[in-house]
């Protein structure tokens, strides 16, 4: 350590200051070498993707149990969970977007969302595998994008549903405001509805990566008829694990999922999570706030400062301005339109929709005659085993509802009212939810097997383990967003705990809480897949339910008894969402709305 001259240690603080300032001086530089580390390492592991995804095809290679192989396994993982996710966000925001103010399609979109996200991922299988095999015949690419789209499906439908629920509830006076100051749509967008929607899509962001985690094991190692594809990857280790009873190798994968949820958690989720909270919709600020010190350091990163100034700040600038071009121009261009103009604009826009639909017609029409040509092969007593199946499914599904509602609720508002809270309990949960309950199930089978349960009992808990934290992040989300001057004013009246919950608490986490609900009962069906059929030691196990028939129709390939199977599944779940979970939309839409 470098010594001052004595003259100059002992002038009294002289020392203290001038540290101070060396560190203030190259924290920057510090930063600024991090965030430069960060992009070379982007970029050497695009370089190592591309180069992978383009060579030859490799679908059944072996995968290998050492531990030597989990960081490469941990990386090709990452990457399509993380590809899977920026899909998911994009189809998100515009589905929810259209399904939000296109009142004619409206009530259609949602239906095809409740019918989505009840299908479950292995029905999606043979179709986007296929496709995407034939896409590209000849490339890894191929096999690779089919793996991301399938951990796409087991992403998006719950943050689909976050941003149309919170564009629909979206305060009155907001729109009216938006609406005063002439905004357009692309302004309204990102200045009011993506901020408004931010805490509930970053909260169901969280569970959605959870949930690609939780359904990997299926999305990197499956069989598909006579082909048996396998894609490196942890997902595909911890199968390969878990199938031959090598515990040892499952706890080393475990391990290594963990390492990389917790690393995600404090470098990405924690900072997004402290700069949504600057979007709270609230009068009075709030005195405890959701910190992050990394996002602190990036905040005065010298680097992307600059990055942001050359690069951000004109793109936006340069939007702006083409957008308010874009309003003069085209108030002038609507004032001086002959009504020719107009009526011959109408009619090609007719034609060309009518084209569309007839298009679409076609096409479903075709679709449905080749569904009818193979369910012509299902027998009688098939679809009996179906309809058995469905009842037995419905029933493990509303009881693992009803245990994960009983914890996660109050659970969830303890965690959004104080953030200290939060900061210990949201990387523990979010740990929980994305560790493949499949990987655990082997452990918790042999518990369930020497304590007199068995299949019946574990699906139940495979189902709680895969779907409860839909509903925990989503009241999670609903209690952050509560304003802060609510809270305080059931302070100052002195409320007791009961009056708190039914006058602030559960008006305000209502919205959040029905689409947890939603998500989490699409959530239940889907895993039944998983549930209900399981490998261990080279045997199967399995129990009654729809999604056993679904496993092992796609297992033998049986594409009849997959398809029926998966109607089935998707009409009770339909059913279910036009009868309970509907009515409690529009309930959260006008009654439990802030600004009424």
């Amino acid at each position: 350590m470098m010594k001052f001259p004595d003259s100059f240690s002992n002038i009294p603080g002289r020392e203290t200051l001038a540290r101070s300032q060396v560190l203030q001086r190259s924290w920057p530089v510090v930063l600024d070498l991090c965030v430069a580390g960060i992009g070379l390492a982007c970029f050497y592991g695009v370089v190592v993707i591309a180069r992978y995804w383009f060579g030859h095809p490799e679908p059944e290679i072996t995968i290998s149990q050492s531990p030597r192989a989990l960081p490469q396994y941990a990386f090709y993982s990452v990457v399509r969970i993380g590809l899977a996710y920026l899909l998911s966000l994009v189809f998100a925001i515009g589905y929810g977007y259209i399904a939000a103010y296109s009142k004619r399609v409206e009530p259609l979109m949602i239906a095809g969302l409740d019918i989505l996200q009840s299908i479950p991922v292995l029905s999606f299988l043979p179709g986007v595998m296929l496709a995407m095999v034939a896409l590209f015949p000849t490339r890894q690419i191929g096999v690779e994008m089919g793996a991301i789209v399938l951990i796409f499906t087991g992403q998006v439908w719950n943050m689909a549903f976050s941003f149309y629920s919170s564009i629909k509830s979206i305060p009155r006076e907001l729109s009216e405001a938006a609406s005063i100051y002439k905004f357009s749509r692309l302004q309204k967008l990102i200045q009011l509805e993506l901020p408004y929607a931010a805490i509930g899509l970053v909260w169901n962001s969280m569970v959605s990566v959870a949930g690609g985690w939780f359904f990997l094991m299926a999305c990197e190692m499956f069989v598909l008829g006579t082909r048996d594809f396998r894609l490196p990857g942890l997902g595909s280790y911890l199968q390969t694990a878990a199938g031959t009873g090598n515990y040892s190798a499952i706890t080393w994968g475990l391990l290594t999922m963990i390492a990389i949820i917790v690393a995600t958690d404090q470098l990405v989720w924690r900072p997004v999570i402290a700069w949504s909270d600057k979007f709270k919709f609230e009068q009075v600020e709030s005195g405890s706030r959701v910190r992050s010190p990394l996002l602190h350091l990036l905040q005065h990163s010298r680097g992307l400062r600059t990055l942001r100034h050359h690069t951000v700040v004109p793109l936006e600038e340069g939007l702006y301005r083409r957008l308010a071009d874009q309003r003069v121009v085209g108030a002038a261009a609507k004032t001086a339109k002959s009504e020719g103009l107009v009526a011959k604009n109408g009619i090609v826009s007719a034609v060309l929709r009518g084209l569309v639909i007839v298009i679409a017609a076609v096409a479903v029409l075709y679709a449905a005659w080749q569904a009818l040509t193979l369910l012509r092969q299902v027998q009688g007593g098939e679809f009996v085993g179906i309809l058995k199946g469905a009842m037995a499914t419905f029933l493990r599904v509303n009881v693992a509802l009803i245990l994960a509602a009983a914890w996660t609720i109050p659970a969830g508002v303890a965690i959004g009212f104080h953030p200290r809270l939060a900061r210990i309990a949201q990387p523990i949960a979010q740990i929980a939810a994305s560790v493949p309950a499949t990987a655990l199930f082997p452990v918790l089978l042999l518990a369930l097997v020497r304590f007199g349960g068995g299949m019946g009992i574990g699906s139940i808990a495979l189902m709680l383990l895969g779907t409860q934290w839909y509903i925990l992040f989503n009241v999670i989300a609903g209690a952050m967003a509560i304003p802060s001057d609510l809270k305080e004013v059931a302070t100052l009246f002195h409320f007791t705990t009961i009056q708190k919950w039914k006058t602030v608490i559960l008006p305000g986490i209502f919205p959040f809480l029905i689409t947890g609900l939603v998500t989490a009962s699409g959530g239940a069906w889907n895993a039944s897949i998983i549930a209900e059929y399981f490998r261990l030691k080279n045997q199967t196990l399995q129990t009654v339910g729809l999604g056993a028939v679904i496993s092992a129709a796609t297992d033998s390939g049986k594409f009849q008894i997959l398809l029926l199977a998966t109607i089935v599944m998707a009409l009770m779940v339909v059913t279910i969402n036009r009868l309970v979970w509907r009515p409690l939309y529009r309930l959260a839409e006008t009654r439990y709305k802030l600004g009424g």
